[in-house]
């Protein structure tokens, strides 16, 4: 656990034991966020020590008090010469008053997991409880904000959160926890850092053997809450599906149905929270893909298509609609197809050193998608399969399918 010296200066050594400096504009008091021990200036620039390990956390605050980030430096423990530490941890600069400019650090996140578990979950409150699913669309799918505040639990784009239902089981025993992607960004959908969102499918099916219609326990219990009840919420758990931290990426996505919930973050972590992620600007190109039956099956439709609108340059949507589109064989338009279809350019862009392509929902995708990177690869003398390995081995190749 971090322990502050006098100087601010984080006590704790070994591999993470580096302090950098924040150079701070613009910071105000928010009593209700300031979890921290640093006093807050009300102008000018304040100067922040932080350990490397907090400093993810530390530029959450500072963006949710309205300060900007304007410079970050390593420390040595030295103060500079343009200005004077104090004994909290906290250097001051009149607003006027002209520096250098100091070479911008970026600090590597920590991945939180299993803050809470099954023997002591997470007692949240569901927020909201949306239908996603359009007018002629199959099926029922949820949005579901959850409140967080009173708790520790935090995450990243890309993680997981267990449920626990309540009630018990055929056997008696309590429900086991069942584990959904997170589809909101860190920050949450209001952006405070106290809340999380789902994307939950009901699920459904005929009995093998009597024939009858089965619900899911979980995601019927979830897809039915009302605003306001209690949830149990275990995790964060995973580590698979993270966002790399590099801007300049080039970021393949691959869902079908509520497999687009990590996408989802991603997106909105890239483009939607820009002015609130100064540590985070994303500048590559993002490309999804995704598979429905319905054009009513487009799960958060609307903002994908304005997202596109807005950054022509840097996003791609591409959906394969398999009941109401053909492929060029005259079959249903399933996301392999797609995937086919631009074979060619996505072998491209895969080769690219900073490339990283994810894969989510149903298992049975993943076969197609072979098959279309390796009529691909082989015009290059290429095996896929093998090639495949060697971006698994980069870490630049996830799949989280069922």
């Amino acid at each position: 656990m971090y322990s502050p010296s006098g100087s601010g200066v984080a006590t704790k050594t070994g591999a993470n034991s580096r302090v950098f400096v924040f150079e701070v504009e613009g910071m105000r008091q928010g009593s209700d966020s300031d979890k921290l021990t640093y006093p807050i200036r009300r102008s000018g620039r304040v100067y922040i020590t932080v350990p490397y390990e907090r400093m993810n956390q530390e530029m959450r605050r500072i963006s949710r008090m309205g300060g900007r980030i304007v410079n970050i430096r390593p420390c040595n423990g030295t103060p500079s010469a343009e200005s004077t530490a104090s004994g909290n941890g906290l250097q001051s600069q009149q607003s006027g008053e002209q520096k250098k400019p100091m070479t911008q650090a970026k600090a590597k996140t920590e991945v939180p997991v299993n803050i809470y578990k099954p023997k002591s979950p997470f007692m949240g409150k569901c927020l909201s409880n949306e239908e996603l699913v359009k007018e002629g669309g199959t099926g029922t799918v949820r949005h579901l904000t959850f409140d967080l505040s009173g708790g520790d639990l935090h995450y990243l784009e890309g993680q997981s959160i267990g449920i626990i239902p309540p009630g018990e089981d055929a056997n008696g025993k309590p429900h086991k926890l069942r584990l959904y992607s997170i589809a909101s960004t860190r920050h949450g959908d209001n952006l405070d850092d106290k809340t999380v969102s789902l994307c939950v499918r009901q699920l459904e099916y005929q009995h093998p053997e009597t024939n009858e219609t089965v619900y899911g326990v979980c995601s019927t219990y979830l897809c039915n809450l009302e605003p306001g009840a209690d949830v149990a919420i275990t995790g964060p758990v995973g580590k698979e599906m993270l966002l790399p931290d590099d801007e300049d990426a080039t970021i393949i996505m691959m869902a079908t149905g509520t497999g687009i919930a990590p996408f989802r973050a991603f997106l909105w972590r890239m483009f939607k929270e820009r002015e609130q992620n100064p540590d985070y600007q994303f500048k590559g190109l993002a490309w999804l893909f995704f598979g429905i039956p319905y054009t009513a099956n487009i799960l958060y439709k609307e903002q994908l298509e304005e997202l596109e609108q807005q950054f022509p340059e840097n996003f791609r949507l591409t959906n394969a609609i398999s009941r109401e589109q053909q492929n060029p064989d005259g079959g249903k338009m399933y996301i392999q197809d797609r995937i086919k279809e631009h074979a060619d350019q996505l072998w491209q862009l895969i080769q690219k050193p900073n490339t990283h392509t994810y894969i989510c929902g149903l298992k049975g995708m993943e076969g197609g998608i072979d098959e279309g990177m390796s009529a691909a690869a082989g015009k290059f003398g290429v095996d896929w399969m093998e090639y495949q390995k060697q971006l698994k081995k980069e870490h630049r190749w996830h799949v989280e399918t069922y």
